[in-house]
C-alpha cells in the first residue's frame, strides 16, 4: 500500500529513522485540507515508539481539527542530523516520512498526562511545566498519530 523508496542507495535503516522522531523537536504534518488542497504545518511532537505512535497539541478550533475530523490520514515528516562528509559545501540530511491516522485524544486525564509529557520534552524543569498545564491545560487538544509505515533517507544537498 505504501510506496518504498525509490533509490535504495539513499535509504536509512528503520531504527535511525525512528532515532531521527526520538531525537528532533519538530516536524511537519500534512493532512487533507479545504477544497482537497494539502495542508502541512510545523508542530511540536514525542515519539511513542513502544505505542508505535506520535502526540501533538493543538487548538480545540481550527483548520487542523478540521482537516483530521474529516480525514484521518496524515503524513508527518521530521529532518536533521545534518552533516558534512565530503564537499564542505553540500551536507547530506536525513528524513523520517511517517504515514498514519489521526484522532484526538479524548480521555481527559490521558490528554494532560501527554501534555504533561511532551512539554517535558520543552521545557527546562517539570515546575514550569506543571505552572503551564495549571494555566492553560483546559484549552489544549492532544493528537495522536497510530503509526502505519515509516522510511527514512539521507540525501546530499547538491
Amino acid at each position: 500500500m505504501f510506496r518504498p523508496i525509490r533509490r535504495k542507495k539513499k535509504e536509512i535503516s528503520i531504527e535511525t529513522a525512528k532515532a531521527l522522531l526520538r531525537n528532533e523537536r519538530r516536524g511537519v504534518l500534512a493532512v487533507n485540507g479545504d477544497e482537497g488542497y494539502p495542508y502541512a504545518i510545523p508542530i511540536n511532537f514525542v515519539y511513542d515508539e513502544v505505542a508505535n505512535k506520535i502526540y501533538f497539541h493543538g487548538a480545540p478550533v481550527g483548520h487542523k481539527l478540521e482537516a483530521i475530523k474529516a480525514c484521518d490520514k496524515v503524513c508527518f515528516t521530521v529532518y536533521g542530523n545534518e552533516s558534512i562528509k565530503e564537499e564542505a559545501w553540500a551536507p547530506f540530511v536525513q528524513s523520517t516520512v511517517v504515514f498514519g491516522r489521526c484522532h484526538l485524544v479524548e480521555n481527559y486525564e490521558e490528554a494532560m498526562a501527554l501534555v504533561k509529557r511532551m512539554a517535558l520534552k520543552y521545557y527546562p524543569n517539570e515546575e514550569l511545566v506543571d505552572e503551564e498545564i495549571a494555566v492553560f491545560g483546559k484549552a489544549v487538544q492532544m493528537f495522536v498519530i497510530e503509526i502505519e509505515h515509516l522510511s527514512g533517507k539521507e540525501v546530499q544537498e547538491k
